[in-house]
């Protein structure tokens, strides 16, 4: 069934506008009496009936309230580094799939691709609706966050909040594990960061480092950046979330 999300609160009678209610009319050729599932800004779930079409709006009408929630028990964002090519759309459609809550796209010295400001903007405009999508698609009932592109320097100052568990991939690290990080982990709130295609220099790891930041190892081999963020994501969930 179609899942839509609503800005606002679910009522006996709501109005769907703008790109959804175009979808709904144009694409999908909705007529009365079809039924979607709508979540709204407190996560909750509803099976509504669509009743009225006017040029620009959909009315429906709340037919049960559904327990529906998908979300995980910890709050786990992505710091990714900005990826070549396609990579950074595959990125933030699986880690929505994986239940985290905000991906932060990061510029590092080894990231092979360099947007100016109004290309950046453009790309966090298309990653946002990358993921929305996916929330759709995959049953979330809370959309994920894509925030805008940031210095690695400025995302250790401000993105990462004090009482996050920030913990880093580094090719260097060979003692510390993944596994043997999470043991320790009491924060609800997981700061993945993951570096670009180049890794991480020494400079950038003692930076993040001196920030708290805990760098960890995800095996003998060396991923892609792509994998890795997955796999992380991927090992977080399945430890400390809800895919155990």
């Amino acid at each position: 069934m179609r899942r839509l999300f609503y800005k606002g609160k679910l009522a006996d009678t709501i109005e769907i506008t703008g790109a959804d209610a175009h979808h709904l009319m144009h694409v999908m050729r909705a007529r009365p009496g079809q039924q979607i599932l709508v979540v709204d800004d407190e996560n909750q779930v509803g099976r509504m009936e669509m009743t009225a079409f006017r040029e620009d709006a959909v009315t429906l009408a709340l037919k049960e309230h559904l327990d529906a929630d998908t979300e995980s028990p910890i709050e786990l964002v992505l710091a990714q580094c900005l990826l070549k090519s396609d990579k950074m759309d595959w990125v933030v459609q699986k880690a929505v799939e994986l239940g985290a809550v905000g991906v932060i796209p990061v510029r590092s010295r080894n990231c092979v691709v360099r947007y100016d400001a109004k290309k950046a903007a453009a790309r966090c405009v298309r990653w946002q609706k990358i993921a929305d999508e996916a929330a759709k698609q995959c049953g979330r009932t809370a959309l994920l966050q894509v925030s805008p592109v940031v210095g690695l320097s400025d995302f250790l100052a401000a993105e990462h909040k004090a009482g996050d568990a920030l913990i880093f991939f580094y090719e260097n690290e060979n003692e510390q594990t993944l596994k043997r990080c999470l043991g320790s982990v009491t924060a609800k709130r997981i700061v993945l960061l993951v570096g670009p295609e180049g890794g991480f220099s020494l400079d950038e790891a003692q930076e993040v480092e001196q920030a708290g930041g805990r760098s960890v190892t995800l095996g003998p081999r060396i991923l892609r950046a792509e994998t890795a963020a997955l796999a992380a994501a991927t090992a977080v969930q399945y430890d400390l979330g809800d895919l155990s």
